[in-house]
């Protein structure tokens, strides 16, 4: 290679310049500077930080308890409800008289259900948590 930049390899003798580097960014400086900040303020739990931290944990709570409070209701709902009406608890589907089926299978991929609505409310609130953060 000369002094000059060139790559002396080329063919018949020619020259041919060498790909000049690119720098490459992978993240704008200012808005980290203002993530690091916000980062520093929730570390240091002022008064800015608070707010953000008690938002999170309340609505992650309110979501916890709504579900919970489902979960509670169709539990203790549905033995008084077959209290309450006999004859629904004689109903059989497939051969499997109702009350049986509701809380003995059913029940299962109801808690599953809750369970997977519980992680998505609160994979949402962290995400609306980190966007006020990054904000």
């Amino acid at each position: 290679m000369s002094p000059d930049g060139f790559d002396l390899r080329g063919r018949l003798g020619e020259a041919t310049p060498r790909p000049r580097r690119k720098r490459v960014v992978l993240a704008d400086r200012r808005r980290t500077r203002q993530v690091a900040r916000t980062l520093m303020e929730l570390e240091e739990q002022n008064s800015v930080g608070e707010v953000l931290v008690t938002s999170l944990v309340k609505a992650q709570l309110r979501t916890a308890l709504v579900l919970t409070g489902v979960v509670v209701a169709v539990l203790f709902g549905l033995p008084v409800l077959f209290w309450a009406v006999p004859s629904i608890g004689d109903l059989a589907v497939l051969g499997v008289r109702l009350p049986w089926l509701l809380l003995g299978v059913l029940i299962y991929p109801f808690f599953v259900l809750i369970g997977y609505l519980c992680t998505r409310r609160a994979e949402r609130h962290e995400r609306d948590f980190l966007d006020m953060v990054e904000q």
